[in-house]
């Protein structure tokens, strides 16, 4: 994939995100400091990001595709109330490989839902 500085500065934004945002919450982000960015140009760039296996595209969370730098092998959570997405490092899949016979799983999707600490107390 060749150099980007528009690609580097989204990728740059991502990775500073934690919580998986969508290519409109990354736009939204780069806008008042890069005016010139387009929504376009977002949605593009994550997506040839994806693509390349440098980033994550999480679809299936949500309405909308959600963006993830977090490229090893994880799972979400989901919150009900404020709709942030976390990680969750869990080792499971070599779990699954010893109790699932006559299958050798490669890869598997895992989402847990309900109420983060931040708003359990709300």
């Amino acid at each position: 994939m060749k150099y980007s500085k528009q690609r580097e500065l989204i990728y740059k934004k991502l990775k500073a995100n934690p919580i998986h945002p969508t290519a409109e919450e990354v736009y939204l982000q780069l806008k008042p400091e890069y005016p010139a960015i387009s929504l376009a140009t977002v949605y593009r760039n994550l997506n040839k990001l994806a693509q390349n296996n440098t980033i994550k595209k999480i679809q299936g969370l949500d309405a909308s595709d959600r963006f993830d730098h977090n490229t090893h092998e994880h799972y979400h959570f989901i919150c009900e109330k404020c709709h942030r997405v976390y990680d969750v490092d869990l080792e499971l899949l070599s779990y699954i490989n010893d109790n699932v016979s006559n299958y050798n799983v490669k890869s598997f999707d895992l989402l847990l839902k309900g109420i983060c600490n931040n708003c359990k107390d709300l």
